[in-house]
């Protein structure tokens, strides 16, 4: 770690001390026509030379390695006046900036504005957003994005410092805070959740083909939910960028681990009725014990694939049109193990876990904007994402699975589960966003509306269980009567929400600094959730009356003879319900005061939330109540402080006080078992935390396109939610408030630099990212007592009074190369690596309250792993552009471990409880522009 610090620094140190001889030309280029949005694709050429470039998305473009003199600019693009800039002089070691904007007609000369800068050079236009941003907030946009290979928006946050994701829940963390801890919104409006068991929408549903940035703000301003503490997420949808876009895609590509089931990759009976990626359920659930099959399938053509389009056209001066749509399949296989102990003993495991995994994943994305004047526009954004997964999960099948208490040793048999599950996620976000300038830009009026629904479900689930000698003997497993069964689970999630925001800006002058505004406005959201789970089973009467002639085939036994002569009992379980209603309304106001080198924004929100569950689950006490309300009504308060002793640098300070709601899911006791037979359950008795933020951060800009920053952050979280292994059972985890507070302190180091930068396209470029974060985190684990003082439980365990936070990192690091040579017709090829290390994915509990040193479970650890990608792409001319991704390169082992002390031996050691891999994906794409 010294040497990398050292090597980063000596790095900074070349880089600023750079004194070329030849000089820039650089600046940004906006569109007259949408009041003053970026301008995209723009020629820019040096008159009578072939020297040229065109602007990038957001509308910056850089002419490098001129040398010093005078000359004539000439800007142009479709349907749009030329406009020539003469006497434009180029400084060595200077860059000349020119900015403009371009319109129907032409611009005057006193319209553009030309200064001359030190080494100022404007290509990223997110960087020079964060320097001047008032908040702590950092992006990744559309470009750099495709430079890195990312395919969704989930591993796109990863690339941000302080980020990482868990692939034993799929959360994102962000300081080592997940998934309760964040929020996600698109476009500032919040999108619904597509799983039971998360309160943030999946970000991998969001293939980078409709993003045009992503930004997680880690600090929190008035005008955003407070309803977090880590940070928020947004999603900005792609819109057309030029006057039109037409191009198509494809790619192939191959998971490495699938590569050795390609004859024999496995898909549920499900996909009979999957039709071009959707899902339509032939049989009923409760007619299909006996109408449709209980064996696996074969997929004929496992290969990685995914196809795309977009098109876009500007119709007059006012109107513009993008519609973008694509569908994938994507193959995984992982193959491990599974261990289950329960008070130190081992009670459940398999050696041979095997799961196959099928996703398709269909997504469409619509953008209307309309310009009524140069002070009024509209924008529609609807998008549609169906994903549709199939899952195969096996273990046992070399005849050495244990579940506990399902046989005795004496039996000389074993286990074998197999667990068929297809999960289709329908989410339709639709939204209405205006926005106005009043009184010659003096006051600025953001709105918009929001309605989204969801449709999460898993319409056909099938669960097998035998008793096998891992022979031709097989016997249906014969404990509890559901061991055999198919069962459905169904989500119908509405939401309507809604924000006004308006800004009166005192003083607005960018020459002088000089920044003063007032913002305030209000939020509302109505979310509401209906939950139904049903299970239909099968056992036998009598043990042995049928008996399934392979592992392979159990089809034969479930027949309509077998449920009609008594030889099978048909189960049914009472549905399990749950309805759930959370509104949320706010007002607020910030004022904001800069000027020189000072900036102060302070503000407050006032937010009103209701929580509103009814449920109705099996395995719930009847004497306790089937509802739970929480009502919390509070202020929230934020400070942010920018001092610049510099043009180049920044030193931020910023405190706030926010809240972090319990999710629904934490909430309804629904009892959620997973493919292992762990069940994840609802807590009605979960209050909300209280957090207080506080960071200082400290960034330097050598270039526009160069960062260096350092950042201190402290967090308290009072009443902190965690998962955590319940009392009694080692196969249930539950959510609690495990502790009175917790204590979160960091570091995080952020770098992006120059290391080559090369003065004619035909150089090679060499860029370096790199950030680390290093965390201190620990929280109590409280000792629960009644009113009248009598003991009720405990949360420690194993001689533990405090304990690390559940899903924090103590060290992330992300980093990556980037080679690129910017001629007609670019190369590019980019190295990205990823490490978290270990984090507690459950907290521990005591068996026995009573003696919590001697019979307890302890944490369950996700040890720390690598990633590496690659991808290299090349533009064969203005159409063809190939491209050649390796994902996950290194193929690191996933693995959970728990820390095990059998009473019988006193002895802990460090055990495995779950492991696999997921394989690398290799993939190779190309695509074509009109």
């Amino acid at each position: 770690m010294k040497r990398l610090l050292i090597l980063l620094l000596l790095t900074a140190s070349i880089v600023t001390a750079q004194n070329p001889k030849t000089g820039s030309i650089a600046g940004k280029l906006t569109d007259r026509e949408m009041s003053g949005e970026p301008l995209p694709f723009a020629n820019v050429i040096i008159k009578e030379t072939s020297t040229g470039t065109t602007s990038d998305y957001d509308g910056l473009y850089q002419l490098k390695g001129l040398e010093p003199g005078t000359y004539t600019l000439v800007f142009s693009f479709i349907g749009y006046e030329t406009l020539k800039v003469p006497d434009v002089i180029v400084e060595p070691g200077k860059v000349t900036e020119v900015n403009t904007d371009l319109g129907s007609s032409a611009a005057s000369l006193d319209e553009v504005v030309i200064s001359t800068v030190a080494r100022r050079d404007s290509e990223v236009a997110l960087l020079i957003e964060q320097k001047n941003s008032v908040e702590i907030k950092e992006s990744i946009g559309a470009r750099e994005l495709a430079k890195l290979g990312v395919s969704n928006a989930a591993t796109a946050t990863t690339k941000i410092s302080g980020v990482t994701s868990s692939e034993a829940s799929g959360d994102i963390f962000v300081r080592g805070l997940g998934d309760r801890y964040l929020y996600t919104t698109m476009n500032g409006l919040p999108v619904p959740s597509d799983d039971v068991e998360r309160k943030n929408i999946d970000l991998g549903l969001f293939p980078t083909r409709v993003i045009q940035n992503i930004s997680i703000s880690k600090t929190y301003s008035a005008e955003n939910s407070a309803d977090q503490a880590s940070g928020t997420v947004d999603i900005t949808s792609r819109e057309l960028a030029g006057t039109e876009e037409l191009d198509f895609g494809l790619q192939f590509g191959v998971n490495t681990n699938s590569i050795g089931e390609f004859r024999n990759f496995k898909v549920s009976p499900n996909q009979d009725d999957v039709y071009f990626g959707f899902y339509d359920q032939a049989i009923p659930i409760q007619h299909s014990l006996n109408n449709q099959t209980w064996n696996t399938q074969t997929d004929p053509f496992p290969l990685n694939r995914k196809y795309s389009i977009t098109a876009g056209k500007k119709f007059g001066e006012d109107f513009r049109v993008l519609l973008t749509a694509s569908q994938s399949a994507k193959f995984e296989y992982n193959k491990g193990m599974f261990r289950e102990y329960r008070s130190n003993n081992l009670y459940d495991y398999f050696t041979d876990v095997e799961n196959y995994s099928k996703t398709d994943n269909t997504t469409g994305l619509l953008d209307v904007t309309y310009k009524l004047s140069d002070n009024h526009r509209f924008k529609a954004t609807s998008l549609f994402i169906n994903k549709l997964a199939d899952e195969v999960f096996e273990a046992g099948r070399n005849g050495e699975g244990v579940v506990f208490e399902e046989t005795t040793p004496s039996e000389n048999l074993n286990q074998f589960i197999r667990d068929q599950n297809i999960k289709q996620t329908r989410l339709w976000v639709n939204q209405l966003h205006g926005y106005h300038d009043f009184l010659d830009g003096k006051n600025e009026l953001d709105w918009a509306l929001g309605y989204n629904i969801v449709n999460a479900d898993e319409p056909n689930r099938i669960r097998s269980e035998v008793n096998f000698d891992g022979g031709d003997f097989v016997q249906l497993a014969r404990t509890g009567g559901y061991q055999q069964r198919k069962s459905s689970q169904k989500i119908d999630d509405t939401e309507l929400n809604a924000y006004l925001q308006n800004q009166y800006n005192f003083v607005k002058d960018e020459e002088s600094g000089k920044n003063v505004f007032l913002k305030a406005g209000g939020n509302y959201r109505n979310k509401e959730r209906d939950f139904i789970s049903r299970f239909f089973g099968a056992d036998e009467v009598e043990l042995n009356s049928v008996n399934p002639p392979s592992i392979d085939n159990l089809t034969t036994v479930f027949t309509t003879e077998n449920f009609e002569n008594g030889t099978l009992d048909f189960n049914r379980l009472t549905p399990d319900r749950y309805n759930a209603i959370l509104e949320s309304y706010a007002g607020f106001a910030s004022f904001n005061y800069g000027a020189g080198k000072w900036n102060i924004n302070l503000g407050a929100r006032y937010q009103h939330d209701n929580l509103d569950i009814v449920f109705d689950v099996n395995n719930y006490p009847a004497n306790k109540p089937e509802f739970s309300f929480k009502s919390y009504d509070n202020i929230y308060p934020n400070l942010n402080i920018k001092f610049s002793p510099s043009e180049d640098s920044n030193i931020r300070l910023a405190a706030s006080r926010t809240i972090t709601l319990p999710e629904f899911k934490e909430v309804a006791p629904f009892e959620y078992v997973s493919q292992t037979g762990q069940i994840t359950r609802g807590n009605p008795d979960l209050n909300a935390s209280t957090n207080l933020n506080f960071d200082l951060k400290y960034e330097f800009f050598p270039s526009s396109s160069q960062l260096i920053s350092l950042t201190g952050f402290y967090k308290r979280i009072e009443d902190p939610i965690n998962r955590v292994q319940d009392r009694g059972s080692a196969g249930v985890f539950s959510y609690f408030n495990a502790g009175e507070s917790a204590n979160v302190y960091g570091l995080e180091l952020e770098t992006r630099l120059d290391v080559i930068e090369n003065e004619v396209p035909e150089g090679i470029d060499l860029g370096v990212s790199f950030n680390a974060s290093r965390m201190w985190h620990e929280q109590d684990l409280k000792e629960v007592y009644n009113e009248n003082g009598t003991f009720v439980r405990t949360f420690r365990y194993n001689e533990k009074s405090e304990v690390g936070l559940q899903g924090a990192s103590d060290w992330i690091f992300n980093g990556s190369l980037n080679f690129s040579n910017e001629t007609e017709n670019p190369f590019r090829a980019s190295l990205v690596a990823n490490y978290a290390s270990d984090k507690i994915y459950a907290l521990g509990a005591p068996e026995v309250q009573t003696q919590n040193d001697v019979f307890y479970n302890d944490e369950i650890i996700e040890k720390g792993f690598m990633t590496l990608d690659a991808v290299i792409s090349k533009e064969l001319n203005d159409h063809w552009q190939l491209e050649l991704k390796g994902q996950n390169l290194l193929n690191p082992e996933i693995e959970r471990v728990q820390a095990i002390r059998p009473s019988t031996s006193g002895i802990e050691s460090l055990e495995t409880v779950r492991s696999y891999t997921r394989g690398a994906i290799l993939s190779f794409g190309a695509s074509y522009s009109f």
